[in-house]
């Protein structure tokens, strides 16, 4: 009766293995081709720049190209899509340029590239000097806004101006993540995020988006979509797993890293609703920036700039203006 038993257990665990097996492959995604992509989710706007390394960065140069200059950062898993709500708004003023950082959009980075906030801000910092900019203003969202602080502390000499939009960069202090939507958990687990990396993402990513907005409506299926396959070029999954399994080792922001940045004109934004970075480190960044400017969007998510196109915009173009044009006015005037 025991063989019997423990017969019967083995061949219930084989047969889930195999389902489970079966589940795998039948969820499985393979690479999209970059070529494919492109075409889908490119544009007309849409640039490449060949930079040391083996990177092929995907960028766009839109507006005024005698304006003063604003340098677009995407956040985590996104794209400089997520920023033509802006450039819609913004181009008449400035020359807006926006990037796929490696790993995201249509940037292709080489087999091996070790994905970080610091090797992000490089490759941004190698595609500047390619393309002679010299002074500007950096905006990032998210991941991006990271990256944006962090290029305006080893480049100060470039950056006139720092637009913070619900940036990350300080060490989470909620009670185990629990606000954070199952995607970012699951890919986070060391053991299940290698698995989940292959297989169809389009639910996890709907969930993710959804959170991103005080509105979840906001997350369309076409959006859902154009992260999923982005997602899937060549190479991308890789770095996307890279970032979320090292992304308590990151070197994260402190009161004294950012003393410097007090000497940079800055602007910080957070939706009030965010649930991917606490509203609390929009404050803890206004709080370490002296002479920052802190505004906070009502029934706004994560991502301002496409839930609250016209009010972050207009903000932006006001503290640029001030910055940038209002002095040379003045000055014109005397």
């Amino acid at each position: 009766m025991l063989k019997w038993l423990v017969g019967a257990v083995l061949g219930l665990i084989g047969l889930v293995a195999l389902l489970a097996g079966g589940a795998y492959f039948a969820l499985n995604r393979p690479d999209v081709p970059y070529e494919t992509l492109e075409t889908s989710y490119g544009g007309p706007a849409s640039r490449f720049a060949d930079l040391p390394g083996g990177i092929r960065m995907h960028y766009r140069d839109q507006g005024d190209p005698n304006a003063p200059v604003l340098v677009l950062v995407h956040g985590f898993s996104a794209s400089l899509h997520t920023w033509e709500p802006w450039v819609a708004r913004l181009s008449d003023q400035y020359r807006v340029i926006s990037v796929d950082l490696p790993g995201h959009g249509l940037t292709r980075a080489p087999a091996g590239y070790e994905a970080s906030i610091e090797a992000f801000r490089d490759a941004l910092h190698a595609f500047t000097v390619q393309h002679g900019l010299s002074r500007f203003a950096i905006a990032g969202n998210s991941m991006g806004g990271n990256v944006a602080w962090e290029y305006a502390l080893a480049h100060p000499e470039q950056v006139e101006a720092l637009i913070l939009v619900d940036s990350s960069g300080w060490p989470e202090t909620r009670e185990g993540l629990a606000e954070d939507p199952p995607v970012f958990k699951l890919l986070r687990n060391p053991v299940l995020g290698p698995i989940m990396r292959d297989l169809d993402s389009t639910a996890l990513t709907r969930q993710g988006l959804q959170a991103a907005f005080f509105d979840p409506a906001l997350a369309t299926d076409e959006m859902v979509r154009r992260y999923v396959d982005l997602s899937r070029a060549p190479g991308h999954r890789a770095i996307l797993l890279q970032m979320t399994l090292g992304f308590r080792s990151r070197n994260y922001a402190t009161p004294e890293r950012l003393v410097p940045l007090s000497a940079v004109p800055t602007l910080i934004f957070t939706g009030d609703a965010d649930r991917l970075v606490a509203p609390e480190h929009a404050q803890q960044f206004h709080d370490a920036i002296q002479g920052s400017q802190l505004v906070v969007f009502e029934n706004t998510g994560h991502v301002p700039q496409e839930e609250r196109a016209d009010e972050s915009a207009i903000a932006v173009h006001e503290f640029l203006y001030a910055l940038i044009e209002g002095p040379a006015l003045a000055t014109a005037a005397q």
